[in-house]
């Protein structure tokens, strides 16, 4: 599964987006591959990458996931869901 072999080195880079080996803030937590397939496969989850352009170009991006315009200053209001409820996975695997 294509996916599953792109989100594999995502996940184990997740700690180095964060830039600190601090737990995730409340109400925040790292997801499993399977996790993030199964939240996809239904429907459950926008994924949202947070990326650099010169990094999606080199290497891709996971198909239907959301472009945010930079991973530390993107418009609220227009990348992320309007609904207050959504559930959201932010990926990333550059060095910011």
């Amino acid at each position: 599964m294509r996916i599953a072999r792109i989100l594999l080195p995502l996940s184990l880079l997740v700690l180095g987006c964060a830039g600190s080996d601090e737990p995730p803030h409340e109400g925040f937590g790292l997801l499993h591959v399977d996790e993030v397939v199964a939240l996809r496969r239904d429907g459950g989850a926008t994924l949202l990458d947070a990326n650099g352009t010169k990094f999606r170009d080199e290497h891709g991006v996971i198909p239907g996931a959301v472009l945010l315009s930079k991973h530390d200053a993107y418009d609220v209001a227009t990348e992320l869901p309007p609904q207050k409820n959504a559930r959201l996975v932010f990926y990333c695997a550059d060095s910011h």
